[in-house]
């Protein structure tokens, strides 16, 4: 079930653009280690922390999803040192989440500054947590995942937080 909150998030998304699932790459854990190196020269000793399918080594979409959890304070200082460098944001909710993307070697990398005390960076940490522990309900993501290549990208957010909310439910 979706709260009202995730519905409307989840409406604003395509009905038209494609899900490409495809089996985790190795290769994204190099490609991870060299963003990670080059976004500690731009923003100094921060928490970059690897999320999402290629850090939990299952297929996704490929990406990989890296998260710079950090305080309101500091929010829009990482901001405007990452705009200079990568340019202009994707997407921008002031003072809770920024999404950049950036490519090396045809591995496509979106780069969120999130604020730390943000629930939903608290419950996709709780729902990662819950994955690492219980190889069963990983399996049924990935499966869960990999059933919905070529839906559309409304289609495929509803379905994943869907099985997030139930994960976090349990």
């Amino acid at each position: 079930m979706l709260t009202k909150e995730q519905k409307i998030w989840i409406n604003h998304l395509s009905n038209t653009d494609i899900i490409k699932v495809i089996p985790y790459n190795p290769k994204t854990k190099d490609v991870f280690r060299i963003i990670k190196k080059d976004l500690k020269k731009i923003l100094g000793n921060v928490r970059i922390s690897h999320r999402g399918s290629t850090a939990l080594k299952i297929s996704g979409q490929g990406e990989i999803d890296l998260y710079i959890p950090t305080t309101i304070k500091d929010f829009n200082r990482y901001l405007d040192k990452l705009t200079k460098h990568l340019g202009k944001p994707g997407s921008v909710y002031p003072l809770e989440r920024v999404r950049f993307v950036k490519y090396i070697d045809d591995i496509k990398i979106e780069i969120f500054i999130i604020n730390k005390n943000n629930s939903g960076w608290k419950n996709s940490i709780k729902f990662e947590q819950a994955l690492r522990k219980n190889k069963g309900l990983l399996n049924k993501y990935e499966k869960l995942k990999q059933s919905c290549d070529g839906l559309s990208v409304k289609k495929y957010y509803a379905k994943k937080t869907e099985f997030i909310n139930y994960v976090l439910s349990t």
